[in-house]
């Protein structure tokens, strides 16, 4: 059986995505060939944005928000909105990562999130991110994705360790070899500057020491080899560790993706591809008094705090703006929403937008493992291609509620795709998500959900291929839907 293109192209987008800034520049890609234009926080969008017109913009390069306007557009009308986040688990590179140990070059990682860190042992690793390049007066980010494994972090022999539990000291057993010492060390060294060269180099001063002090200079050489550029260029950078085995498509009836990063770049494509297939009708826009909207943050693993993460001001900053956004001339004559057209009037309608809106959080879900069945709860086993789950949480772990329940299944009905619920046994923790921190930070209605998966925040995650289709005609219903939808489930 041949697996649907939906997973096969969010495949592609896995193995493109390594990093956060990696899967920013893939979902810009899509908007980009979606017709969407690119606009900037830093500019004035008086002029710019036009009811119709489809958007985006990042923020550091590693969170991105797009929008489609529609063309009934007013003021104070609601936004329908999808969250997810681009960051996974992961092994940063130290600022001073040049170790090296009984004859081995080292290089010094960071634990980033809460990794399954003993399923990185033994892996093939490589290195992806961001590097900061001088070219001539000014300073650019490069994107770099080594496709070659340079890194691994050996295990150590059964016969020297006998413990029945593998657990890892994260600071002093988790650092990956990159090399023999002795290779380094016969490596010929650049000459030196003479002369005038020398005095001037002196006279530059360095706040912090060279890049090649603080990392080896042989992981500069291919770092500086994939940006196409010289290592003196190089300012900083920042690098994580990533699983050069790709995202595949597997099980008997090709049922499964065998991937890393499904956490959650499995949610940001789906969230990015429903909103694009919302508007890929010529006229998907023309009745539609709402504006759609998709956004992506960066350090959702890490708590969100931060001037890319959820709990920003990025998606506030973006609903104000958008929300005094003047409609077309015509917008008047419909009667969905009571027209905002009082002198002043304007200045609550930021207010009134998020009272009208909705945020689905979108961040993958637990599925049934069939080796541990017990450590679910009895009634609630979410199975992989049975459809996205719906997760409820009475400590508001997750933010669902009974209207947001209603309107959701009315989404996914008119779609046609099955959804799921789950909550967590009494006796166990439960997890959390963008939603619970944006609901109370904007007031707005959420409802948190995900496709479901197995292995979560290890180094290879399972999820199921029929389930990216569905969510992504979930949300593109949602988007499509919201404006007729909302007024009939109303509960102030």
């Amino acid at each position: 059986m041949a697996p649907p293109q939906a997973a096969l192209d969010f495949v592609d987008f896995v193995n493109s995505s390594p990093t956060p800034y990696h899967a920013v520049k893939s979902a810009s890609a899509l908007f980009e060939k979606a017709g969407f234009t690119l606009i900037r926080e830093r500019d004035s969008w008086a002029s710019a944005l036009r009811p119709g017109g489809k958007y985006y913009l990042t923020r550091n390069g590693s969170s991105i928000v797009a929008f489609a306007i529609g063309r009934k557009w007013r003021p104070g009308n609601p936004v329908a909105i999808v969250g997810a986040h681009t960051d996974s688990p992961c092994l940063r590179v130290k600022p001073v990562s040049k170790k090296s140990n009984v004859g081995y070059l080292q290089v010094g990682v960071e634990t980033y999130g809460g990794g399954i860190w003993h399923s990185w042992f033994d892996r093939d690793l490589s290195l992806a991110g961001r590097v900061m390049v001088r070219e001539g007066e000014n300073v650019v980010q490069k994107l770099v994705k080594v496709d070659k494994p340079l890194l691994r972090i050996p295990t150590l022999a059964i016969h020297l360790h006998r413990q029945a539990n593998f657990e890892p000291n994260n600071e002093i057993e988790l650092f990956p070899i990159a090399g023999l010492a002795a290779a380094e060390l016969n490596k010929s060294k650049p000459e030196e500057p003479k002369g005038d060269d020398a005095m001037e180099e002196d006279e530059d001063f360095k706040p912090l020491e060279k890049m090649t002090v603080r990392h080896h200079p042989a992981v500069l050489d291919v770092v500086a080899n994939e940006a196409g550029v010289d290592v003196a260029s190089i300012v900083d950078f920042e690098l994580v560790l990533y699983d050069t085995q790709k995202s595949v498509i597997g099980g008997i009836n090709d049922e499964f993706v065998f991937s890393p990063r499904l956490d959650n770049l499995g949610m940001t494509y789906c969230s990015v591809e429903g909103l694009i297939s919302s508007v890929s009708a010529p006229d998907a826009l023309d009745a539609d008094s709402t504006i759609r909207l998709t956004v992506c943050f960066d350090h959702e693993e890490i708590g969100s705090q931060s001037a890319q993460g959820a709990h920003s001001n990025l998606l506030p900053s973006v609903l104000r703006r958008l929300s005094v956004l003047p409609g077309n001339r015509d917008a008047a004559s419909d009667g969905s929403y009571e027209h905002v057209h009082h002198e002043g009037e304007e200045a609550t309608a930021y207010e009134q937008t998020l009272s009208r809106s909705f945020l689905v959080s979108a961040d993958m879900a637990h599925a049934v493992h069939p080796n541990y069945a017990g450590k679910y709860e009895s009634s609630h086993q979410p199975a992989i291609n049975g459809g996205t789950v719906i997760k409820i949480n009475a400590n508001q772990r997750y933010a669902t509620n009974s209207p947001g329940i209603v309107m959701l299944q009315e989404c996914a009905r008119k779609a046609g795709v099955p959804l799921q619920l789950f909550v967590v046994r009494n006796d166990s923790p439960c997890g959390s998500t963008i939603g619970p921190g944006l609901a109370a930070k904007l007031g707005m209605r959420t409802l948190d959900l995900g496709n479901p998966q197995l292995s979560m925040h290890s180094i290879r995650e399972t999820g199921g291929t029929a389930d990216v289709g569905n969510a992504i005609k979930l949300f593109a219903k949602f988007f499509g839907s919201y404006g007729e939808i909302e007024p009939k489930i109303l509960v102030d």
